[in-house]
């Protein structure tokens, strides 16, 4: 396969990080599903490091990860690396460029790698310095519609080789996500039903993500009082109305402590209604399921006065709505929300 030309080669990331950012994958947070393909991925080719690696455009997310772990009484040995078997605090992320991931990616195929030094290419790179990693063999993760996500990725402080059956057997480990990407894309599609609701309300309604607040759906009456910004941007800093009145700072309380925060009549001028006019914001944080820890928040606007909606209803009205994310399963998605720009 050719290399990309600096230009595609970007593209390909911004395709990459949508697509990411569509199925909830584009953190750096640990996820059991994948942690245990690294696990399977380290078992079956014995190898001290396995990851799951998904990359956009700017950096590499090791959403599931296997390392070896060690006493304090392990010493260094010099023919293996000269680094001790503990890397339980590496980091789950790592810049763009760092490694042999991003080969993976760049070349579309797998990459195995039986003694780095042989290669003056990647004799080089960072992580044969920081790890000692002499060994590589990259399989490219593919989601359901073709799209290259990330890597499968095994790694060895020394030298070996990577026979026909370890790599096919790396393709097919890979091949196993198919489902839960699939999956993703199911509920997703569901929820798009589940938003519907949402676009014909009279009060604004806007979902974030994470902990930086990512505006991930607004329905028509937001993107009307607040504004209409882009799908998957800092809320922070596109809505500063909503900064500026501690409406983020509500929302940052309830994504911590998991339990819904109100902030009670706050007067605002809406890009709508040029009078300034009272709201209470209800926050309630977004769980995937009843266990998982929070993923989002979902915000709701209420005028305090003209409007005959109780404040009992409205927490009604969001309870309800956290009842159904739950039973879905999984983040939602709205590319077409009439609140946004795409």
């Amino acid at each position: 396969m050719d290399p990309l030309s600096p230009d595609q080669a970007r593209l390909a990331g911004e395709q990459r990080k949508l697509r990411l950012q569509v199925l909830g994958l584009n953190t750096v947070e640990a996820e059991a599903t994948f942690d245990r393909v690294a696990r399977l991925a380290a078992s079956f080719t014995q190898s001290p490091l396995a990851m799951v690696n998904f990359i956009n455009d700017e950096r590499q997310m090791f959403r599931g990860m296997y390392v070896p772990t060690a006493s304090p009484d392990d010493k260094v040995n010099p023919d293996g690396g000269g680094i001790a078997f503990d890397l339980s605090n590496l980091s789950r992320e790592a810049p763009g460029d760092y490694g042999f991931c991003p080969h993976v990616v760049a070349q579309g195929s797998q990459l195995a790698l039986d003694d780095v030094f042989d290669y003056p290419r990647f004799k080089g790179n960072p992580l044969v310095n920081d790890l000692g990693v002499r060994s590589y063999l990259g399989t490219p993760l593919r989601d359901n519609t073709g799209m290259i996500l990330g890597t499968v990725c095994v790694a060895d402080f020394k030298p070996r080789a990577w026979d026909r059956g370890l790599r096919e057997g790396m393709q097919e480990l890979s091949q196993t996500l198919l489902s839960d990407f699939k999956l993703r894309d199911s509920l997703l599609a569901q929820q798009q039903e589940l938003f519907a609701v949402f676009d014909g309300a009279p009060f604004p309604i806007m979902l974030t993500e994470g902990p930086n607040h990512l505006l991930r759906y607004a329905n028509a009456k937001q993107g009307a009082a607040f504004g209409m910004v882009p799908q998957f941007s800092p809320g922070r800093m596109v809505l500063p109305g909503l900064e500026a009145i501690g409406v983020f700072n509500a929302m940052d309380d309830a994504y911590r402590t998991g339990q819904p925060t109100t902030l009670s009549q706050v007067s605002l001028a809406t890009y709508d209604d040029p009078r300034p006019q009272e709201f209470t914001f209800l926050c309630t944080p977004v769980r995937t399921s009843p266990g998982a820890p929070i993923s989002g928040v979902l915000t709701v606007a209420m005028q305090s006065t003209g409007q005959s909606y109780p404040g009992s209803e409205q927490q009604a009205f969001a309870a309800n709505v956290q009842e159904r994310f739950e039973r879905l399963g999984a983040m939602p998605d709205h590319r077409e929300s009439a609140g946004y720009r795409t």
